[in-house]
């Protein structure tokens, strides 16, 4: 299932690579791309059906729904540039901490039968998932050692954490010069450097890591009030890799 979201994202997006291959649509189309999108989707679902889990197909039901609506809602906004930071955590809430919190949840209630645990799993990776993609986010403002390289999301008009705190901060001047470049000039490199220079300036990055950091601390005070076992250490680890990879 998670296959099968990245190979419809690629096509939403238009995307040629796919962590450093070519992604189906470039070397099939979009119409073999999304039916094998579908393909995978369905058979993800088949799985579960045969072995009767009921309980892990509406899980994972409900986060494609609320995956399906934070890619519209962004497609939607994406267009006049006026996320605000509200509707930009409604967006990573959606596509992204939606499905982690999936997983989790999944894996929690292939082992347990207790709904109160469950809801904490659930929530818990809620907030991880909302880390891991504010850390995402980050790396496009990166220096370009990280393995990802810097300003993707701006050439893709995409408004993300660090630059919507940095046009909050700025005059009118300043924000009506920088939201002209994304519209007209993000495929001119020169440009998508004052962007990201505007938004490191404006503590776009520093503030981005706060908010990352509020998310991890929720998530580790979830998992501080669940039993102490070796299934809770996994999940620290798992929290420190999330905010503190470097791709």
């Amino acid at each position: 299932i998670h296959t099968a979201t990245l190979v419809h994202d690629d096509v939403v997006d238009d995307a040629e690579k796919r962590r450093g291959f070519f992604s189906i649509n470039a070397l099939w189309k979009n119409k073999i791309a999304v039916l094998v999108g579908d393909y995978l989707l369905s058979k993800g679902m088949v799985v579960a059906l045969d072995n009767e889990e009921f309980q892990l197909l509406k899980i994972i039901n409900e986060a494609v729904k609320q995956m399906s609506e934070g890619e519209l809602l962004q497609m939607a906004k994406s267009r006049k540039l006026d996320i605000k930071e509200d509707v930009y955590y409604e967006i990573i809430e959606k596509k992204t901490a939606s499905f982690i919190a999936a997983a989790c949840k999944s894996g929690a209630a292939s082992v347990i039968d207790d709904e109160r645990t469950l809801q904490s799993i659930g929530e818990f990776g809620l907030n991880i998932g909302m880390a891991f993609q504010i850390k995402d986010d980050m790396f496009d403002y990166g220096n370009g050692s990280i393995g990802k390289p810097t300003g993707i999301d701006i050439k893709e008009k995409k408004m993300t954490l660090p630059l919507i705190y940095a046009l909050g901060q700025a005059s009118r001047s300043e924000r009506r010069d920088i939201i002209y470049k994304i519209k007209n000039k993000s495929h001119i490199s020169k440009h998508v450097k004052e962007v990201i220079d505007f938004a490191v300036e404006k503590g776009g990055l520093h503030y981005a890591k706060d908010r990352m950091n509020h998310y991890r601390d929720n998530a580790v005070d979830i998992l501080n009030a669940l039993p102490k076992n070796e299934a809770r250490h996994a999940l620290l680890s798992l929290v420190n890799f999330v905010t503190e990879r470097q791709k």
